[in-house]
């Protein structure tokens, strides 16, 4: 491990020895008899109101700001999806957390990973574990997750590079000095099974938890299956005034790869939904992650804090598919298959340093930061393009039949890559929050990047390299007329360099390219209607520019003069309405199109997978006797599958359902129902002809015991 890695973290631990000055104790003082103490309780009267359930809802987060700050005090849209929602809705993945998120949509991923949209702008590389970037390519779980920030915006200040439409950062479980003892057990449609715990404990100044894992079972959709497994030991001792935390993970999944099925005219196929499209036999995904990480924390009781942060990831990924190249012809008989393999190596390592001083000075109130970031990834990435009967890249097959076994070899091809390429990432960045008074704030940053690419491409023996300097300016303004109600405008700056957010490639023309950039201006208001309940709204504008287009004297040439503009409104609910009632949901209408024709797309296109109009709302209604009943719904608006707009995914509306019953203190049953009214529909899509259609009607029943 470099040494400028290292070098925070011991500084930490120096700092932790525990002071031996005998000044420091304080002087003995004389203890008051019992019949005075028993005098000054009888003068005291204590009344206070009855705490009011806040089940739903975060009063603070640090991923917005590095800081624990106030949601009500962060200049931006943020949906923090904690504990209680998570196990109500049972959310097991991303793409289920999401849709309680307004603004945020969930594709398809290639049947392989997670690749959300958030105000317009694609991605799999801006997820974050505990404020460490977590980019590679696969489907997340939540057995070890606290909560799910999402965060809307450019977020370059405090994440780095992308973070162009917004982020999510999962904070992770972790050792406490609170036992923990809670597990749960799963069974539901499609033979699924699932099983987790979540154990832990202290003894004096150390504490440890454990998570664990194991799912597996089929889908929906014929002949698929999957299976993961994970687990997570972490620790966290206490030397003097510093807080050491450390732990690891191993996660397994390995599963069917369905992309789904192809249109027809314009629109999804009218095929049975239930249809594997391409050879399952030949369409697998396995992905390994190592992980290990250590936590130091000072602080020196007068404002000063000292953190840092080391994070090592391996991620070894592999997956092949034989899937719709085409849509279904005019005729209707048929459409063409296509396959390909790919492998990627990550070996990743990170390491974050934050020192934070807060001071009070009468009516001014300051929390300043600076940091530094280092990181260093190495990627090895090689693909190959499936031939069917050793020879045609592509197959004809009738609709009737689209399920096929046939024989396909792998090879590689004159574009198929094979690279090894090292992304390395030096960044300082601060921030300061002020308070002027008890009802203005301020919050201004400014982070820059020195972005270093380095791609070998070992086919033909060539190494390209660019080294990029990002400045990530970020500033916001709070108001708070009273403790109920804040209003707020923000601006702020992200890039994504040419190599794209997986890093994996550079060419001889993305090598002269300056990297992309995303404006965020954003008003918004965040209002406690009443304790535990919090209504939100955004009003945002996000110009994404220096996309590639090509030059109107010269097609053959691209120059960097394409243009996106994303804007709209959104607008969230979260927390108890009445001791009996939580919900959580909102609704985001926004318009993503391209302004500037860019090397994809015409001037007007919109945006692929962002809907004008989504909404959800989820409800629980306690009825008594232990019994609580849910309902939600899901609303998603009509929009295109690819930036072509020649194919259109119909709007739809899913209906949920819970039962929740109390068996004892501890232990409870759950039954979710998705798609209660069992309709058709289609959730999201890879292009044109890679369309997931939703499942029909699912049930999940989970005997588990609380924590």
């Amino acid at each position: 491990m470099p040494t400028t890695l290292l070098t925070p973290l011991i500084l930490s631990l120096v700092l932790a020895t525990p002071a031996q000055d005998s000044a420091r104790r304080p002087a003995a003082t004389p203890q008051p008899s019992r019949r005075d103490s028993l005098q000054a309780l009888e003068a005291v009267k204590v009344r206070a109101p009855k705490a009011r359930p806040t089940r739903y809802t975060a009063p603070a987060t640090s991923s917005a700001t590095r800081t624990l700050t106030p949601l009500r005090e962060v200049p931006q849209s943020v949906t923090v999806l904690g504990a209680p929602v998570l196990r109500d809705l049972n959310i097991q993945s991303m793409a289920k957390a999401v849709e309680y998120v307004p603004g945020i949509s969930m594709g398809q991923g290639e049947g392989h990973r997670d690749a959300p949209t958030i105000r317009g702008q694609s991605s799999t590389a801006d997820f974050f574990v505990d404020g460490v970037r977590d980019d590679a390519q696969y489907y997340r779980d939540t057995y070890n997750v606290q909560q799910v920030d999402a965060l809307k915006g450019a977020n370059a200040t405090v994440f780095g590079r992308g973070g162009g439409g917004g982020v999510i950062n999962r904070v992770m479980k972790r050792a406490e000095w609170t036992p923990v003892r809670a597990g749960r057990v799963e069974t539901g449609s499609w033979e699924q099974r699932r099983v987790s715990l979540d154990v832990g404990d202290a003894i004096g100044n150390v504490a440890g938890r454990l998570n664990v894992m194991y799912e597996a079972g089929n889908t929906f959709r014929q002949l698929a299956d999957l299976e993961k497994w994970g687990v997570t030991p972490t620790a966290a001792v206490i030397l003097g005034r510093t807080m050491v935390r450390a732990g690891v993970e191993r996660y397994v999944d390995r599963r069917t790869v369905d992309r789904g099925l192809p249109s027809a005219n314009g629109r999804p196929s009218a095929m049975d939904t239930r249809v594997h499209v391409g050879d399952p036999s030949v369409s697998r995904a396995n992905m390994v992650v190592n992980g290990a990480h250590v936590q130091a924390e000072f602080a020196n009781g007068h404002g000063f804090t000292l953190r840092t942060h080391t994070r090592a990831f391996d991620y070894d990924k592999f997956y092949q598919n034989v899937f719709a190249n085409s849509a279904i012809n005019s005729a209707g008989t048929q459409f063409t298959l296509a396959a390909y393999n790919d492998a990627v190596d990550r070996r990743s390592l990170f390491n974050q340093t934050d020192a934070i001083w807060k001071a009070d000075r009468g009516s001014l109130r300051s929390t300043f930061l600076v940091g530094t970031e280092l990181s260093r990834q190495q990627s090895d990435n090689v693909r190959l393009t499936g031939y069917f009967d050793n020879s045609a890249t592509s197959r004809v097959v009738p609709v009737s039949a689209p399920t096929v076994v046939t024989p396909v070899t792998f090879r590689s091809s004159a574009t198929d890559a094979n690279n090894h390429a090292v992304a390395t990432v030096a960044a300082a960045f601060m921030q300061e929050q002020l308070h002027l008074g008890n009802h203005v704030q301020l919050v201004a940053g400014v982070r820059h990047d020195r972005f270093g690419m380095q791609v070998r491409n070992n086919r033909t023996n060539t190494t390209l390299t660019r080294v990029d300097h990002l400045l990530s300016p970020r500033g916001g303004l709070v108001v708070t007329p009273s403790r109920t109600l804040s209003f707020y405008g923000s601006y702020s700056v992200s890039h994504l360099p040419s190599s794209g957010d997986q890093f994996t490639a550079l060419t001889s023309t993305t090598q002269t390219l300056q990297p992309e950039q995303f404006r965020n201006r954003e008003v918004g208001l965040k209002w406690a209607a009443r304790t535990g309940l919090d209504l939100t709204a955004a009003w945002f504008t996000l110009d994404r520019s220096n996309t590639m287009a090509p030059d109107p004297v010269d097609v053959t040439r691209l120059v960097q003069t394409g243009r996106q503009r994303t804007t709209g409104a959104e607008f969230g609910v979260q927390g108890t309405v009445h001791s009996r009632w939580d919900v959580i949901g909102g609704l985001a209408v926004q318009q993503a199109r391209i302004v500037n024709r860019t090397s994809a797309a015409r001037v007007g296109a919109s945006t692929p997978l962002v809907p004008h109009t989504s909404a959800s709302l989820w409800n629980k209604v306690r009825v008594g006797g232990g019994t609580s009943l849910g309902l939600g719904v899901v609303h998603m608006g009509q929009r295109y599958a690819a930036i072509d707009n020649s194919v259109l995914l119909p709007a739809f509306t899913r209906l949920d359902g819970a039962l929740y019953l109390s068996l004892s203190s501890r232990l409870t049953m759950q039954l979710n129902i998705e798609n209660l009214a069992d309709a058709r529909f289609y959730t999201t899509s890879h292009g044109n002809n890679n369309i997931m259609p939703g499942a029909p009607r699912t049930l999940r029943l989970v005997m588990g015991v609380a924590p």
